[in-house]
């Protein structure tokens, strides 16, 4: 993974450009998933509840992240999310009227590979190019100019 700044488009074509950013802590989020690193590796407890605290609050931040920009439309953008699951990917869809093939990639990666924890936006984002350049379009992106990569976690 190589980030950078200002590519010269002469000489350079950037996968993916990132433009703006936004985090939210989320309220009453304390202890909603607990990770440790143990002797068998990183594990992690999630509450029952953690799918409905994310998506009850995803818009907000995404809202931050693209209102700069003037994009309001969450289907006018591709999706490279941090799985999780598929409890918090199906309520994340739900609360903001997502398209199903919006997660396609995400889907695809957390069927083959499982939660890899931080890592898995990178395969995604891997999915995401290969897949894009398999049906020939113009983007990375599945042929759109402006995406989302989110993700989530304790801390």
């Amino acid at each position: 993974l190589i980030v950078g700044a200002d590519p010269d488009l002469k000489t350079e074509r950037p996968l993916f450009e990132m433009v703006s950013d936004a985090q939210t802590i989320l309220p009453d989020s304390e202890g909603a998933i607990d990770g440790h690193l143990r002797e068998v590796g990183l594990t992690f407890h999630l509450l029952k509840d953690v799918p409905g605290l994310i998506s009850k609050n995803k818009e907000k931040a995404l809202i931050q992240a693209f209102s700069p920009l003037g994009i309001t439309d969450w289907n006018s953008i591709f999706w490279i999310a941090h799985p999780g699951g598929p409890a918090i990917l199906d309520q994340v869809e739900q609360k903001l009227g997502l398209k199903e093939e919006k997660m396609r990639a995400t889907r695809h990666v957390l069927s083959e590979y499982g939660n890899m924890s931080s890592a898995c936006v990178l395969f995604i984002i891997d999915e995401m190019r290969k897949k894009s350049a398999a049906e020939g379009a113009t983007t990375t992106g599945e042929g759109l100019d402006w995406g989302v990569l989110f993700g989530f976690g304790p801390g």
